[in-house]
This record gives C-alpha cells, sequence and structure tokens, in this order.
C-alpha cells in the first residue's frame, strides 16, 4: 500500500521484531513518547469525500483509523452511525470496495477495520484475512463474534498479520475480562457504557472500572470508546486509559455536511485537549 505523508512532528512507524504487529507497534511508539492514543472512526463509503474526511482526521492527529464497514443490522450502533451505514448502502458500498479505496489511499496510520460478522463469513475467513492484508490494514474489530466462536476467524487473522481488537464491556467479569484480553491484539477496546453508539452528555462512572479491570489482566494499550463526545470527555477517559476511540460526535459533522473541514477541526480539538493531559 501507498504510504501518503506522515502529519507534521510524528516519526515513521517503527520497524517491527518478528512476531509483533504494526498497530500494537505503533501505539505503544507513541505512548511511549509521552501521548495519549486518538482513534478516530469514520464509516467507509458515507459520503463521496470519505477518504478526505479520513485524511483531515489524520493530518490533524489521529494515531489509528477506525473505519466502519455499512451493514444492514448494525446491532451496537445508534441512530448517527447506523444513519451513516445506511448512506453507504445506498451508494453501493461494500467490504471489498472499502478496501480497494484504502489499498490507494495511503492513508499513513494504522487502520482498523470494524465490521460485522456476516461480511466476513460471506467472504471467507482465509479470503477476508488477505483482503485486509493486501489493502494495508492492520486490525479487524468484528463486535459480534463472540469469544467462543472466534477461532477460526482469529487463526486467518494472525496468519495474516491482522490484529483483532476485542472488547471489554461493564458487564464483562471475573476470568472473563483474562481470556478476552489474552486473545487481544493491537490493543482492548474498553466500552464506557452499556448500549448502542451515540452522543453523551456525560461519561459516567463504568469507563474507568473498565479500563482498571483491564490493566490488571493485560499491558495491552487499552483505549476508551462508547459515547466520547466532547474534548473534556475525552480527557476525563484517558486520565485511566492509553487514549479514545470517537465516532458519533465525528460522523455526525460529517452527515451534517461539514465534510473534511468540520472533521479536522474536531479531531484537532480532541488532539489538543488530550495532548494536555
Amino acid at each position: 500500500m501507498k504510504v501518503g505523508p506522515l502529519p507534521e512532528g510524528r516519526t515513521e512507524p517503527p520497524t517491527l521484531d518478528a512476531g509483533s504487529s504494526r498497530l500494537e507497534a505503533v501505539l505503544r511508539a507513541r505512548l511511549n513518547g509521552g501521548s495519549k492514543l486518538l482513534v478516530p472512526y469514520i464509516m467507509g463509503g458515507m459520503s463521496h469525500d470519505w477518504l478526505e474526511v479520513a485524511h483531515a482526521a489524520v493530518a490533524s492527529g489521529a494515531d489509528a483509523l477506525e473505519v466502519g464497514i455499512p451493514f444492514s443490522d448494525p446491532m451496537m450502533d445508534g441512530p448517527v452511525i447506523q444513519e451513516a451505514a445506511l448512506a453507504a448502502l445506498r451508494r453501493g458500498t461494500t467490504l471489498a470496495g472499502v478496501l480497494d479505496d484504502l489499498a490507494r489511499a495511503g492513508i499513513g496510520v494504522p487502520i482498523v477495520i470494524m465490521s460485522y460478522y456476516n461480511p466476513i463469513l460471506r467472504a471467507g475467513h482465509r479470503r477476508s484475512a488477505g483482503m485486509l492484508a493486501g489493502a494495508g490494514v492492520a486490525g479487524a474489530l468484528i463486535p459480534d463474534l463472540p469469544l467462543e466462536e472466534l477461532g477460526p476467524w482469529a487463526r486467518e487473522a494472525d496468519r495474516a498479520g491482522i490484529d483483532t481488537v476485542l472488547m471489554v464491556a461493564p458487564s464483562t467479569v471475573g476470568r472473563r475480562v483474562g481470556a478476552i484480553t489474552a486473545r487481544a491484539r493491537g490493543f482492548v477496546y474498553a466500552v464506557a457504557r452499556m448500549g448502542v453508539t451515540g452522543e453523551r452528555a456525560s461519561l459516567g462512572s463504568d469507563a474507568t472500572d473498565v479500563v482498571e479491570r483491564v490493566r490488571e489482566a493485560s499491558d495491552l494499550p487499552v483505549c476508551v470508546g462508547i459515547g466520547i463526545s466532547t474534548p473534556a470527555q475525552a480527557i476525563e477517559a484517558s486520565r485511566a486509559a492509553d487514549g479514545v476511540v470517537v465516532g458519533s460526535a465525528l460522523v455526525r459533522r460529517v452527515l451534517d455536511g461539514g465534510g473534511a473541514e468540520a472533521a479536522a477541526s474536531f479531531v484537532g480539538s480532541l488532539r489538543a485537549a488530550i495532548d494536555r493531559i
């Protein structure tokens, strides 16, 4: 994959040792340099300029980028992400199409695909993992694929060099936290609150508790997502975690017609906020 220019102040991604993952290595390098992690989410194909939005997010300080694959029955997504998915589907967006676009885009930071399991299953585990690797994607998050059924996909993903990012929720307790974090690759996604994605007026207390339980079980980087909507909330979450994933608040600005300019402004405000920690 052609790699575009890195944002000002960034260095080339670290050289990987055998068995290392690019996603984890890049995130750890940022953390070791004293920075908190910022992972914006955008829906692939949601608008004609979605790749411009992606580049704007990276230029404004994203350390990695989560790219959604539109699906007709998005079980964990709230109204904003659902609207973006429907817009992408109306434009004929597919998993293969998003990956083709990403392969040519030269995003410049690690990309994590967020896809429900059905598109992965239909294409086949080995083929899907190969398609992601061929597009230069570093990781995959499949929220409706439970740990007990993860094996066939995870084996192909590992073989292809794709990190399977796993989620720990407020309802995840006891040994299951350890089992999830032991199988996670790249980073652990700490779910800030139960419910679907969407903007929230406050962060709530669950996020810190989830992060603490992940920390007890794993030394992987841990980022908080679901409901992070403002720079102040990003600061609050990042005080406990290594960083944040921000989706609905960014996607809404694009759906409202703000395009790459609005995306750059919002991501830049998040970057400036967490850099003050």
